[in-house]
């Protein structure tokens, strides 16, 4: 893995980066992002990071924007705090004192679908594909703007707010069958956003299902990995590396779904723009 030499203080830090805890003068809505959006009220983060700081000014700041923050200055006070509180998403830095930011983001990943976003002054390509490797659900390099970390914060919940689907009660059990797409060994229930492979159940993440589904959804259509990258993450690719995460991703996919993902049978790759999918044999509104 590369390695690059840093500085002994991290660029998110009060005077870097021009912010502090408070709302900045030119601190306005992102490229692409929609101001005012409803985040729900109660929503618990477990922030990491070692320099008190940073902690101190992003519990400012999110908790202004209207979540519960917890808080965590290294790799084991991380677990510790994320067993006892039950997060609904973790901000974790990589460079951390007992447990670094990627030994966490494996062990939770083992365990728990819980969102993650990396936040790390260890900016080059690696080190990104890494932290995506283990599982987490977004990569933010330091330093950043701190609208930028509410804004990612609100897309993961989002997108996890809507891929919540309640158990079906008897009554309920006709309607929630519908949505099943066929391909290959591959049964896709978009209702259920269960896989099934040869009648097993195949443990997908709610963002790899949400990938899955915007792929399938029109089959042997081309889907830019921009377009992916802003309906699954919520942000326009603002350098290409921000791209990144889609291929990522959809590696991960490939190797849960393909009999060999390095020959893809299913989600091809359209050099240069994005992917498709084919191998679509039945799209029915309703199960046989």
């Amino acid at each position: 893995m590369e390695s690059e030499s840093q500085p002994n203080t991290s660029p998110v830090a009060i005077g870097v980066n021009g912010w502090s805890g408070a709302q900045q003068p030119g601190d306005g809505p992102l490229p692409g992002e929609t101001r005012g959006a409803a985040i729900t009220p109660g929503k618990r983060l477990l922030v990491v990071d070692d320099e008190p700081a940073v902690r101190r000014i992003l519990e400012t700041r999110l908790r202004m924007a209207g979540y519960t923050v917890i808080l965590a200055a290294d790799g084991e006070e991380a677990l510790s705090q994320f067993y006892r509180q039950q997060p609904d998403l973790v901000v974790l830095d990589v460079m951390l004192p007992k447990l670094d930011g990627f030994g966490v983001c494996r062990q939770l990943r083992a365990e728990s679908t819980v969102p993650i976003i990396i936040v790390s002054a260890l900016d080059n390509t690696s080190e990104k594909v890494a932290g995506l490797e283990l599982g987490a659900d977004d990569y933010l390099p330091k330093p950043f703007a701190p609208r930028e970390l509410e804004m990612r914060i609100a897309a993961v919940l989002r997108r996890q707010e809507a891929t919540v689907v309640p158990q079906p009660s008897a009554q309920q059990e006709v309607r929630h069958q519908t949505g099943i797409i066929r391909a290959g060994h591959l049964v896709i229930d978009t209702n259920r956003r269960q896989v099934t492979c040869k009648g097993e159940r195949l443990g997908l993440t709610y963002t790899e299902f949400s990938l899955l589904e915007l792929l399938f959804r029109e089959p042997g259509t081309v889907v830019p990995r921009a377009t992916i990258l802003e309906e699954l993450w919520g942000y326009p690719p603002r350098k290409a590396t921000n791209l990144r995460v889609v291929d990522v991703y959809v590696a991960r996919l490939r190797n849960k779904l393909e009999p060999d993902p390095r020959n893809p049978e299913l989600i091809l790759t359209v050099r240069g723009t994005g992917y498709v999918s084919q191998g679509v044999t039945s799209v029915s509104p309703t199960s046989s």
